[in-house]
């Protein structure tokens, strides 16, 4: 869940989250990672460049000869004319190019410290700014979204190039494309990777007038998910039953999500209630639901003849006028503009796998494809049959009967929930002791615990990480006055989880340009391992002896649920830039179209129905432009970590593993547990569970 924000260094995660490690909407977009040879609108002619080459080569001599060619080229093709002549260009390398090594770490300390400081005090203004919009503070008013749409680094790109900052870096640390550092991965050392990694930083020229404007859109398209709740207290059966508490309201889609997960073990009115949220997620996809349920408790609404009512008179309403589908459009239009300012990353599709995921596009969407074409899933999903004693709904994506909290009541979890986290506070004092039942020793948790705040989220929740050393990240929880609900202890788990990596990949990191993760779905995985241990962390145990073979049936179904919607999302965005000029409506109809594709290839052969939406009702579509594809890796990646780890000592390894920082995800992965990332793992374990259930 995490969603994150952009740093200069790193994406990390939410939500980097679901308003999770929301890491900075779009904090300084150029610092995202983008393959280009040369920069359109370089004023420096080749000739000049192989003049510079040349002298710098009769000054210096040829022992770095690649890291100067490479330099010199990488600064040129982001020179302009305002910056100078190609004379005062030549003026410039030759004075500022550092051959001896040396003098080369030391400005690579300096300008680590500077940046460390620029990231760490436009993170801690960015929190203020957004304070109001992201936290349970009260009534919002219009100035708190005008100030939460400002981005407060967004004019630091051109003031590094006015004052030549980014030339000096660029020169003497250049950036490496993907191919290049997965070719070199494993032959360098730590401080070359840091090195690799401020060469990142400065790749394209993108106005600050850009960068704001997808900040202001997307910031939009976060607050309109963040207030989309549901009233779940006033719907109503169309014989006029309530099947809701009247106090339940619930955030779309997560918590509508979490509570069909919940309603399995509800044998009597779950299915009712399942049935009913699913006609709520229909409408809202199809963007039929009347615009006045929509975060409002003045009416009464039944969903399955789609009829409002006012004082228990029906009256006549009007739909949702397709705004869902106009903040995707709001945010693929700013990120296209910017799409001109890298030549060969010149989709954001592109720049968001090749560049922040470091895996390419299709290379994530073979994989998809692989697995939901497995042969296990339909066997899992007969078992499922079985085991519910009726044929699959669509919901049952979210089927959540191999857990052990599936046989405890919901009531029950709540109570102890309630208990323990009355509010944000309790929380807070109670994660040392968290950490420790985890393995962590003393000092340790009380180390951990002591750089995470604890804040009261008006959305869903998230984690955002701090972005410089003696900063706290932050871990943002829904808790009702009632106390904090199992549903939101299990968030606020997962984004603790976000929270310790933020923390160890930070505080204890070697080089502060190596601090993250190598992409979200790194931080999703250590999201994803906590939040399995929930009940542990409540003192409920599992004595089945069947766990593990559930827990990889748990792992095999979910992992085709996430995979299925994180393929909506990437051919969503694929019809958007076949589409560009696609207004709302139509826009609408691809998705809903592109979501039942999907269905019917994939899921179809599995439940044995044809054209169901569902797929289409994930809200980070809506504020977290191809976020999704990243919770299938993390998945892998916490499955892979999870075999690991047994038989080991938890906290050691953890702190081990992502103390590793941003590598290439591969080599991360190799340096973690000894292979690469693969879906294989899943399905050998998965294999072994069907033979060992039936």
């Amino acid at each position: 869940m995490l969603h994150e924000y952009d740093s200069v260094t790193n994406k990390n995660s939410k939500p980097v989250k679901k308003q999770s490690l929301f890491l900075l909407a779009m904090f300084l977009l150029m610092f995202s990672p983008a393959l280009t040879k040369a920069q359109a609108g370089s004023p420096i002619p080749a000739t000049t460049v192989n003049d510079i080459i040349q002298k710098l080569t009769e000054k210096y001599g040829d022992s770095t000869a690649e890291r100067m060619e490479h330099g010199v080229k990488h600064a040129a093709s982001l020179w302009r004319a305002n910056d100078g002549t190609a004379k005062e260009f030549t003026s410039f390398c030759l004075d500022n190019y550092i051959n001896k090594a040396t003098d080369r770490e030391a400005f690579f300390k300096k300008v680590s410290q500077y940046l460390e400081a620029l990231n760490g005090h436009f993170d801690e203004i960015t929190l203020a700014l957004q304070k109001n919009v992201q936290l349970a503070t009260g009534p919002l008013l219009p100035i708190d979204k005008m100030f939460a749409g400002y981005s407060v680094g967004v004019h630091l790109q051109s003031d590094l190039y006015r004052n030549k900052i980014a030339f000096a870096i660029a020169l003497n640390f250049p950036y490496y494309p993907l191919a290049d550092k997965e070719k070199f991965a494993s032959m360098w050392n730590r401080e070359e990777w840091a090195y690799a990694r401020l060469g990142d930083l400065f790749v394209a020229r993108v106005p600050a007038k850009l960068e704001q404007a997808y900040a202001e859109a997307n910031t939009k398209a976060d607050l309109y998910i963040s207030e989309y709740n549901i009233e779940m207290g006033h719907l109503r059966t169309d014989d006029g039953k309530q099947l809701f508490p009247d106090d339940m309201v619930l955030l779309s889609h997560w918590n509508l999500r979490d509570e069909i997960k919940a309603d399995y073990a509800d044998e009597e009115q779950g299915p009712k209630k399942q049935d009913m949220i699913y006609e709520v997620m229909k409408r809202i996809i199809d963007q039929d639901i009347p615009e006045k349920v929509i975060n409002n408790p003045a009416y009464g609404w039944k969903p399955f003849a789609n009829k409002l009512y006012s004082n228990g008179k029906e009256v006549a309403f009007k739909p949702e006028p397709n705004t869902r589908y106009q903040q995707i459009l709001n945010n693929f239009h700013a990120l296209r503009a910017i799409d001109a300012y890298y030549p060969e990353m010149n989709t954001y599709i592109k720049r968001n796998f090749s560049g922040d995921m470091e895996i390419p596009q299709p290379e994530v969407e073979a994989l998809f494809d692989t697995y939901l074409r497995s042969p296990e899933l339909k066997q899992i999903g007969a078992l499922i049959v079985e085991r519910l004693g009726r044929p699959l709904r669509p919901y049952d994506i979210w089927y959540d009967g191999f857990k052990t909290r599936s046989s405890i009541p919901e009531q029950t979890l709540n109570e102890k929930t309630e208990a323990y986290y009355p509010d944000p506070k309790a929380f807070k004092e109670d994660m040392p002791n968290l950490l420790k039942q985890l393995g962590w020793s003393d000092e340790r948790a009380n180390f951990i615990a002591s750089k995470i705040a604890v804040d009261p989220a008006r959305g869903s929740g998230h984690a955002w990480g701090a972005q410089m050393i003696g900063e706290k990240s932050h871990l943002r929880t829904r808790i009702p006055s009632t106390g904090m609900n199992y549903k939101g202890y299990n968030i606020a788990v997962h984004e603790f989880g976000h929270n310790v990596e933020q923390t160890i990949s930070l505080y204890n990191m070697d080089y502060y340009m190596m601090h993250g993760v190598p992409s979200t779905a790194f931080t999703e995985a250590l999201a994803f391992i906590f939040q399995s241990r929930d009940l542990k962390l409540l003192g409920i145990t599992d004595e089945n002896p069947q766990t593990k073979y559930l827990n990889a049936l748990d792992n095999g179904w979910s992992l085709m649920e996430i995979m299925g919607v994180g393929m909506v999302d990437m051919k969503v965005w694929k019809w958007l830039y076949a589409h560009p000029n696609a207004d709302a409506a139509a826009l609408k109809m691809a998705v809903i179209n592109i979501s039942k594709d999907v269905w019917n290839t994939y899921f179809s052969p599995v439940f044995g129905t044809k054209d169901e939406p569902i797929l289409a009702i994930y809200s980070h579509m809506i504020s977290y432009p191809l976020y999704l594809p990243a919770y299938s890796y993390g998945q892998l990646i916490e499955f892979q970590l999870e075999e690991y780890l047994k038989g080991k000592n938890f906290s050691d390894e953890i702190d081990r593993i992502y103390e590793q920082g941003r590598l290439t995800p591969q080599q991360w992965m190799e340096e973690a547990v000894g292979q690469k990332i693969s879906a294989q793992p899943v399905l050998n374990a998965v294999d072994e569970a069907l033979k060992a259930i039936k």
